[in-house]
């Protein structure tokens, strides 16, 4: 699943993602991949690779989350492209490398 992720932040493409979320159960929504790595302390400190996302579809609005890899059921990569400038307001400092213009 990870390569099928990284794959998506690569091309710029979006992505079916489902989950278990914790009070919700399974869930899937369209979302645009943004990471892959541990980027808080705790994380870092434990090592811990999550997926961060950008919730497209949520009844609550569009958000960010980060899944850890068992609460990840499936991925798909979409057909759809999608431009980071769209999404992306703030100068990243990204785990994963990726060419995405003045958004990398």
């Amino acid at each position: 699943m990870k390569e099928k992720f990284l794959h998506a932040i690569d091309n710029k493409l979006k992505i079916s993602i489902t989950f278990n979320a914790k009070k919700k159960g399974q869930i899937t929504r369209e979302c645009i991949p943004f990471d892959f790595g541990a980027s808080q302390k705790i994380d870092a400190i434990n090592k811990i690779e999550k997926y961060h996302i950008w919730d497209l579809n949520s009844p609550d609005g569009p958000h960010n989350l980060a899944l850890n890899p068992d609460e990840v059921i499936e991925i798909e990569v979409l057909n759809e492209n999608f431009d980071p400038a769209d999404y992306v307001t703030w100068q990243p400092k990204w785990i994963y490398k990726r060419d995405w213009g003045n958004k990398s």
